[in-house]
């Protein structure tokens, strides 16, 4: 793939993954994307997983057409994109590894027995790189997702390499799925870090940039302004869609029951609902749909005087994920001792900037007609807000 005339796409694609980063669906597969940047010095920015070296190796040498590259960029130290870091170097022995102070720490970390110090050019915020008739201008991007995360400019091209910033699972194809699996990957991959992605959304935004190219996905070239909208309101925690996620943890079907009947009370309200069934659905999914929302209802049953393990574990990730900024309401069930809503709110105390709504509904056992008042009274105030 030819990005312009002097920068070649030789990133691989893994359509046969199970787990990326061994938790993560990916039923569409993701790509490793690297790079090489020709001037009169050759820079190759980023490898790939081994799981796909020797097709990265082919495209590598069939790019270079005889020419040895000079550079290795390695902006990120993650597996996924420097297991071939060794294997580079010792192929070119002249090649210099460019790449951050606290990268060249943990390339000893992933290559025991491999001297870099003789080889390595750091770099921080402001370094410059010439390749003869372009300069490479390197960014700090810490904890975006990782320390050592280092973004490159080239001002020739106005192209940002960008890491793992606008990244998505799935293919290399630019088509409708971006936002979705952009966002599914942006909330469960950097999450946790908007301040980080915040500070280099206003670094990029001092760039003229026409193209950027992530280290997943595809290589965005039109509407970039989209794609930053984006990644500004997801990384600050703004919600994206006017709605209600109402995600529920059922054993026997009862609880499940009443939250797929508050779900409709808001759609005849007018709400925008979509459910997630924690015990079943995509935990990614329903994650990325948290942040997108405005809203939550939590529906669970009671379990060992706490809260059914499926729940718990979503609001375990909400928190390590820095969910913030909502507003959410509440339903228990417990045959003989509701405890759900008890242990939920224990959960959400330790978010910032999180509304609870009263009344907490609490249903003993199966839904009764006593216990619609009060779930119209919630969905009546989700609506109003």
């Amino acid at each position: 793939m030819e990005i312009t005339s002097t920068i070649k796409y030789i990133g691989v694609y893994d359509d046969d993954i199970d787990l990326f980063e061994g938790q993560y669906v990916v039923p569409e597969g993701i790509s490793y994307n690297s790079y090489v940047i020709f001037d009169e010095k050759v820079a190759i920015v980023d490898t790939a997983d081994a799981r796909r070296g020797e097709a990265w190796w082919s495209n590598l040498m069939q790019v270079l057409d005889g020419r040895t590259p000079d550079y290795l960029v390695v902006q990120h130290m993650e597996p996924d994109h420097s297991s071939l870091v060794a294997e580079v170097c010792e192929r070119f022995p002249s090649l210099k590894v460019v790449t951050s102070a606290v990268a060249l720490r943990m390339l000893s970390q992933f290559f025991d027995g491999v001297d870099f110090q003789q080889r390595v050019l750091t770099v921080k915020e402001g370094d410059t790189l010439s390749l003869g008739g372009r300069e490479l201008t390197f960014v700090a991007a810490p904890m975006v997702h990782w320390p050592e995360v280092i973004v490159t400019y080239d001002s020739k091209e106005k192209v940002l390499f960008s890491a793992d910033a606008f990244g998505k699972f799935g293919p290399t194809v630019d088509d409708d799925s971006w936002d979705e699996e952009a966002r599914r990957y942006y909330i469960n991959i950097c999450g946790k870090y908007g301040a980080q992605v915040q500070a280099l959304l206003k670094k990029a935004a001092a760039l003229d940039i026409e193209i950027i190219c992530p280290l997943h996905g595809p290589v965005l070239k039109e509407n970039l302004q989209h794609y930053i909208a984006l990644y500004d309101t997801w990384s600050s925690y703004r919600p994206e869609t006017e709605g209600v996620l109402v995600a529920y943890a059922s054993i026997y079907g009862g609880t499940a029951a009443a939250a797929l009947m508050l779900a409709e009370e808001l759609r005849e309200r007018g709400v925008e609902v979509v459910t997630a069934d924690l015990a079943r659905c995509d935990a990614a999914k329903a994650l990325s749909d948290a942040f997108r929302m405005s809203k939550l209802v939590l529906c669970a049953s009671s379990y060992d005087a706490g809260v059914f393990p499926p729940m718990y574990h979503f609001l375990y990730h909400l928190k390590i994920k820095n969910f913030q900024k909502r507003t959410v309401a509440l339903m228990e069930n417990g045959s003989w001792a509701p405890t759900a809503a008890r242990a939920m709110r224990a959960m959400l105390d330790e978010m910032k900037d999180i509304e609870i709504i009263e009344p907490v509904v609490t249903i003993r056992s199966r839904m009764k007609e006593a216990d619609v008042a009060a779930m119209e009274a919630i969905a009546d105030r989700l609506a109003e807000k």
